[in-house]
């Protein structure tokens, strides 16, 4: 059945979080945006509203677990990013460094920690702490928590032809077995599945280059709060909202 039918077309109809119909997407991307403009709008450095930003993903994170959420992916840090002024990219840089100290929570609740990019151009303090999460979570099963930092969508579709191409050359593999599944295997999310649901705050109504391979069938949510801002209702609502939709992937 399709996910839209549970709830029919009724917009105005009310629904809970806690209804037993509801279906939990397998997987959600967030697009952390707006941290910037919530500090603008107070007045406040930019560098204040990443931070702000900051906080929220961890709370947001957590509370997506407590939903039931399987695997979540988190857009932190574009390789388009490092275009921003330095002053802003250094203080960005600084936020990674100290909040990963604070990600030892999402080891105690048995989440594996995932980082989707490539990580090696950031310092290696930052580089060293990302791994040893990885490492200390790869076992745990419980819901599957990716941080994309220096992540583009065509920048990773380029790394898996880069790997598949060197697979070819060593005889691991011909140009007659690439398939979407072996291209699926070399995507830096693997193994993750596509995504379902992505959502973005801010008000800005595009993918910016995030999980483009990945969210080919996703449902997509827009909602004008900025992401510091962005609550657990707030996830509540995208995920009733993704219940009411009509997935037919292609079908009727």
């Amino acid at each position: 059945m399709a996910i839209g039918k549970l709830f029919g077309a009724d917009k105005s109809a009310k629904i809970s979080i806690d209804d037993e119909r509801i279906v939990m997407p397998e997987h959600i991307g967030v697009i952390m945006d707006g941290n910037g403009r919530w500090a603008k709008s107070r007045g406040l450095p930019r560098k204040v509203g990443h931070a702000q930003g900051a906080k929220n993903f961890r709370k947001i994170a957590l509370y997506a677990k407590s939903l039931g959420v399987k695997n979540i992916t988190f857009y932190a840090f574009s390789t388009e990013n490092w275009k921003r002024p330095q002053d802003e990219v250094n203080a960005l840089m600084d936020i990674f460094d100290e909040n990963l100290d604070d990600f030892d929570e999402f080891i105690k609740e048995k989440v594996r920690m995932q980082f989707v990019g490539d990580i090696s151009k950031f310092r290696p303090s930052i580089v060293q702490k990302m791994h040893r999460l990885e490492d200390a979570s790869k076992e745990f099963t419980t819901m599957t928590l990716g941080l994309a930092v220096n992540y583009g969508g065509r920048d990773e579709i380029v790394h898996a032809m880069k790997l598949i191409s060197q697979d070819i050359e060593q005889g691991k593999l011909t140009k007659e077995q690439i398939t979407e599944e072996e291209i699926g295997k070399r995507l830096y999310t693997y193994p993750c599945p596509d995504v379902d649901l992505i959502i973005r705050p801010s008000g800005e109504l595009r993918l910016s280059n995030f999980l483009i391979w990945q969210s080919a069938y996703a449902e997509y949510y827009f909602t004008n709060i900025n992401w510091p801002d962005f609550s657990k209702k707030d996830l509540d609502d995208a995920i009733i909202e993704f219940n009411r939709r009509n997935r037919r992937f292609g079908g009727v």
